[in-house]
């Protein structure tokens, strides 16, 4: 029998900020991180979701991102998708990427590419794409942040994932000790649309 496979869909911003409100600190390792999410099924391919940040308003921001971005790029099975920011009267707004999120995760179910979805994200938006995979006859499981997530979503789920302390205590790229953060290493969520969360346009 053919192992299960799965594609697992992240919403970038979405989960540095669940990570900085639930357990500050943001230094991630996506490969373990996904291992996990994924078990012992065949892993399709990981996508990762974010908005660009717009050099001319924010260069530090944008090359801190740069550094994020080629280290996740290093990342098997994983593939990076990026909209932009837009600034309107002082607010910035992300364009993109929830759109991008959403096709994707129709387009590789009506083609048969997984069997099941996994998404990392907590935004109500993507209740009804989850449940237009279901009615292809495909599995969708949430991973979540309690608190941080609409029950919309996770009443469309076949299965949850709560992400907490537990969940990623073996996942860190680094260890902290007295409290202190330190400044994230290498391939870890330092999302650098940074500590502002850009809103969403829809």
């Amino acid at each position: 029998m053919a192992s299960e496979r799965v594609a697992i869909f992240i919403d970038g911003s979405n989960l540095y900020h669940a990570l900085e409100g639930t357990l500050r600190r943001h230094d991630l390792d996506f490969t373990q991180f996904v291992a996990k999410l994924c078990g012992d099924r065949s892993l399709f391919r990981t996508y990762y979701y974010n908005a660009l940040q717009d050099v001319s308003q924010r260069p530090d921001a944008f090359r801190e991102q740069q550094e994020f971005l080629d280290t996740l790029r290093k990342t098997p099975y994983l593939e990076v998708r990026l909209g932009s920011i837009r600034t309107a009267q002082g607010t910035q707004m992300e364009k993109g990427v929830d759109i991008m999120l959403g096709t994707d995760l129709l387009y590789f179910a009506w083609n048969n590419f997984y069997d099941t979805a996994i998404l990392v994200s907590g935004d109500a938006d993507f209740a009804y794409a989850l449940q237009a995979v279901k009615n292809m006859g495909k599995h969708v499981e949430v991973a979540y942040f309690e608190g941080a997530t609409s029950r919309d979503l996770l009443n469309v789920a076949d299965a949850r994932h709560q992400l907490d302390k537990a969940f990623f205590a073996s996942l860190w790229t680094s260890r902290r000790s007295g409290g202190r953060r330190r400044r994230p290493k290498s391939g870890s969520v330092q999302e650098n649309a940074t500590e502002q969360r850009a809103q969403k346009s829809g």
